[in-house]
């Protein structure tokens, strides 16, 4: 189990603020400032470590039933896994949804076909998150594939992941 911090109050407000004016997600906006004097190579291993967290918070809240941030947290696993390639291959920080898909095709041409079908069930995973038309089941199918992606890029960086073989 992942360990986890809760913030509140003000500090959480700020926080949440601050990667809404960026355009992150709270998780990425704390590897981002967590990770600043990091060499890239260490920063792609930030990320792709958030990735596998939000992986298990996303079947943690499966589990209780909230399939809508299940759904949120898959997509944000994917997200992060892609960002992770990107800092990992060309140190390159990824600021927009066109970068992402950019560079998806880019995992795709290296990996194969199957990143396709991962990347689309992330992205109707974050669909979900705002939509609420996905089933439990769906988030579940969706979960497998991610997972694979986020396992692929880790082993890609060199990593062991932790708690996903």
């Amino acid at each position: 189990m992942a360990e986890k911090l809760y913030i509140g109050g003000r500090l959480a407000r700020r926080i949440r603020d601050e990667a809404e004016k960026l355009g992150f997600s709270v998780e990425e906006y704390l590897v981002e400032v967590l990770s600043q004097g990091l060499d890239p190579k260490d920063r792609a291993q930030e990320y792709v470590g958030a990735a596998e967290d939000l992986l298990e918070e996303a079947r943690e809240e499966l589990e209780k039933g909230n399939i809508r941030q299940a759904a949120e947290k898959l997509w944000g696993a994917a997200a992060l896994a892609v960002k992770a390639y990107a800092y990992w291959k060309e140190e390159k920080r990824l600021a927009s949804h066109g970068e992402l898909w950019e560079w998806k095709r880019r995992l795709e041409d290296e990996l194969g076909e199957w990143v396709h079908d991962s990347w689309m069930s992330a992205t109707g995973m974050h669909i979900c998150f705002y939509e609420g038309w996905c089933s439990e089941k769906d988030v579940a199918d969706a979960e497998k594939r991610i997972e694979k992606l986020v396992k692929e890029i880790a082993s890609l960086l060199g990593k062991h992941s932790k708690g996903l073989d």
